[in-house]
């Protein structure tokens, strides 16, 4: 469980499409990291909002989102939650291979990085 961040460290929660951050990592983040009430994709505060309520295909592109941003942003480190994995039913084994190819910014939960390695 994430509780702080250091410096330039961006929290990455699954959320629902309407960003209603009620329980969860999605609390945390808006609780601690600024994630915002009604805002449920990207960026905001040090917390990233990915969409992991509405389907496989939304969340794969959401990764993808994710992804191209940090890319994009080389001076942040993402600190992923094992999004997908709790109220959204999904197994690591179904998310964790949306984030082959991550760039080296993006950390992922033990989960995840146990899966790829296994690949």
């Amino acid at each position: 469980m994430i509780t702080e961040l250091g410096p330039n460290e961006i929290f990455v929660f699954g959320s629902n499409p309407d960003g209603w951050h009620a329980g969860g990592a999605a609390r945390t983040a808006l609780e601690r990291f600024g994630a915002v009430w009604g805002e449920g994709h990207g960026l905001h505060g040090r917390s990233y909002a990915v969409d992991t309520m509405s389907g496989l295909g939304v969340l794969q592109d959401e990764v993808r989102t994710l992804l191209e941003f940090a890319t994009y942003h080389p001076e942040l480190r993402f600190l992923v939650t094992p999004i997908g994995t709790g109220i959204a039913g999904h197994d690591p084994e179904e998310v964790a291979p949306f984030f082959v190819g991550a760039p080296d910014n993006v950390v992922l939960p033990a989960e995840f990085s146990a899966v790829l390695a296994a690949e």
